[in-house]
């Protein structure tokens, strides 16, 4: 019997990819895609994809319900940051409940348990417990900090220069490619057995590397001189606040540095390799193949 599959994020860099891997899966899998979606128009062209519009996203229960009617297994992608996110996949989960839905597999956070330093892995804990109470078949999909992310990190300071500053001390980070952490998401969707069934996975790169060698690393693949200075708490709130972010948000960035210095990042995993059979690629490799990941370092 063919399993729908519904993916949420399909307009978005992770979610995308996902939707493509399963659109190109062989007949064999017999799944079909439905691509739950903000706005039609965004949604990536898929042969055989139905696309649902639900513009309410993940606050409108009752709309997320009804574009989930009929479907076997959820891919769950986290919301964009925001204020309500922990409401929203609270509201996601209680729609895919209503809708009959029989599996999910939820994009979460390296580290997120209860009490962790990085304040917005919050939201992911809330909604680990939601599943694990809701009765669903469900595998957790803790993503580390994406590769992609790196070169954000660094800010030009001159000519063929640029710095990293941030309050992460020596501590390191299992950098994950998107590409592989999509690879993942899809065989993890594509073969429907339960052995992934309560599964919590940490999907990482092969390596943890400091944010010393991030910079280095983001030399190398640039030509351009990045260095990384360590920054106080204070020094990192004082030049984040001018972004005019609100305080929640500043305070999300500035603990995922925290949380790095106290290795809440660092763990590594063989979780790629053992579901694509594939190894990870290290940060290096992820951006040799996207250089358009680092094109404002240019």
């Amino acid at each position: 019997m063919t399993r729908l599959i519904a993916l949420t994020g399909a307009t978005g860099a992770l979610g995308g990819r996902v939707a493509r891997l399963l659109a190109d899966a062989p007949a064999d899998h017999d799944v079909a895609l439905r691509l739950v979606v903000r706005d039609a128009a965004r949604a990536p062209e898929l042969p055989g994809a139905e696309v649902v519009e639900n513009p309410g996203g993940y606050s409108d229960e009752a709309g997320l319900a009804a574009a989930l009617e009929g479907v076997h297994t959820l891919f769950l992608v986290s919301a964009a940051e925001a204020e309500d996110r922990t409401e929203q996949h609270l509201s996601a989960v209680r729609a895919a409940v209503a809708a009959g839905v029989e599996r999910v597999v939820y994009t979460s956070f390296q580290g997120s348990e209860p009490g962790a330093t990085f304040t917005l892995t919050a939201t992911h804990a809330a909604t680990e417990a939601a599943l694990g109470d809701s009765g669903l078949r469900t595998t957790v999909l803790r993503n580390a900090m994406y590769a992609d992310f790196v070169p954000f990190f660094a800010t030009v300071t001159g000519e063929g220069t640029a710095e990293i500053a941030a309050p992460a001390g020596d501590g390191a980070v299992s950098f994950v490619s998107r590409d592989d952490a999509a690879a993942v998401a899809a065989a993890v969707l594509l073969e429907d057995h339960p052995s992934t069934d309560g599964r919590v996975l940490d999907v990482t790169g092969p390596e943890a590397i400091t944010l010393t060698r991030a910079a280095e690393v983001l030399t190398e693949v640039t030509g351009r001189q990045v260095t990384y200075r360590d920054q106080t708490v204070e020094e990192a709130w004082a030049t984040r606040r001018p972004s005019g972010a609100p305080d929640w948000e500043v305070e999300g960035w500035v603990t995922s540095y925290t949380a790095i210095a106290a290795g809440e990042m660092a763990t590594v995993s063989d979780v790629v390799a053992e579901l694509t059979g594939s190894p990870a690629l290290t940060v290096a490799e992820h951006l040799a193949r996207h250089p358009e990941d680092w094109a404002p370092l240019r």
